[in-house]
């Protein structure tokens, strides 16, 4: 139905040679996937102000680690828009890449990336996030999985090597050719590394809060990140419950069972280090794929930052944000229908039947 109201002549049974003009009100209720927005508000104008709350991590991430990131991004964003395009003609849907909703995968694939990666990498992880993980399933908003996170696990699980070779900061990458600084530059270890042998890192906690600090090209600014965050917030993008929930689990946990040292200290690196703070603030929040209740929200989060720890200090791998959040967006149907809203009146229905049902009796 068109944003414009509809007349319809109608007759009246008391009087059929009279006519009255019905109006009928635009489908504003109809069912749609997610996002659901309020007001003015867009797929587009969302997508962008989740873009303006990255940026800023994103470009000192550019700034420590050189070129060599700006061209990944760029890659990156490149390749989601052409297989989204892509995908879409050959699925005779709409072309949607215009909401920007690819552009941002693309960039949230670059940010999970280390620097040294090959320039296909991003190529492979776009392909994936975009036409496996998101057109697939019917394109923006019918995901079960967060797109760009569930490439950063692929190509993870894919080329490990490659992942997990992240270069110190300051060590520049040409657009192309090979570090400068020796191969120290390359296989720098980043602060979750040391701290899963139970040992602090060489890096400060100023060091984390700042971004002068090894690891992938977006998740190195733990304040950028806040800030982003913040931003988002009072922008009224995102809500508190997911992030809070998801950071406050790690930092409880840490601090009351720390692998050595300090809790309090321990604590803080844990949460400073590694992609917590993007994973906790711009993908844990995707709307697609995050429970739509409050109490649904806090139960994720939790879920998530339980699931972070466990893998830190027991898994394989020194880092557990990216499996925590897609173990978490398997279950978000089953935290939805468990916190479902009550209806209103549906109390007084069911005291009525029961009263009905206890008179017959």
């Amino acid at each position: 139905m068109d944003e414009k109201e509809k007349t319809e002549v109608v007759e009246v049974d008391a009087a059929p040679e009279k006519t009255e003009k019905k109006i009928t009100f635009p489908a504003l209720l109809s069912v749609s996937p997610s996002p659901h927005l309020r007001k003015r508000e867009t797929t587009r104008s969302v997508m962008a102000e989740v873009i303006i709350a990255l940026t800023p991590a994103l470009l000192w991430g550019i700034f420590v680690f050189g070129l060599r990131a700006l061209l990944i991004t760029l890659v990156s964003v490149a390749s989601c828009v052409l297989f989204e395009a892509g995908a879409e003609k050959l699925l005779k849907r709409r072309i949607t890449v215009s909401d920007l909703s690819a552009a941002l995968t693309g960039m949230l694939i670059a940010m999970n990336m280390p620097v040294s990666v090959p320039i296909w990498m991003p190529v492979v992880a776009s392909f994936f996030a975009i036409v496996v993980v998101k057109q697939v399933f019917g394109g923006i908003g019918k995901n079960i999985v967060n797109p760009a996170m569930a490439a950063r696990v692929f190509v993870m699980m894919s080329w490990a090597g490659n992942m997990t070779k992240f270069t110190a900061p300051g060590a520049r990458f040409p657009f192309f050719g090979t570090v400068s600084g020796g191969v120290d530059a390359v296989t720098a270890a980043t602060p979750l590394a040391s701290l899963k042998r139970g040992a602090f890192p060489k890096e400060t906690l100023l060091d984390l809060l700042t971004g002068n600090t090894g690891g992938c090209i977006g998740e190195v600014s733990a304040a950028l990140l806040i800030l982003g965050g913040i931003y988002l917030l009072v922008r009224k993008v995102i809500s508190w419950q997911i992030p809070v929930a998801f950071i406050g689990t790690v930092a409880i946990i840490t601090f009351v069972f720390p692998k050595g040292g300090e809790p309090l200290d321990f604590m803080l690196y844990e949460i400073l280090s590694g992609g917590l703070m993007l994973g906790a603030i711009f993908m844990a929040t995707d709307y697609a794929t995050s429970p739509i209740s409050p109490t649904g929200r806090i139960v994720y989060g939790v879920g998530c930052g339980l699931i972070t720890v466990l893998i830190r200090y027991f898994g394989g791998y020194p880092e557990g944000v990216s499996f925590s959040i897609l173990i978490m967006n398997l279950l978000v149907w089953y935290l939805d229908n468990a916190f479902k809203p009550r209806r209103f009146g549906s109390e007084l229905a069911k005291k009525r039947e029961r009263e009905k049902k206890e008179g017959k009796a």
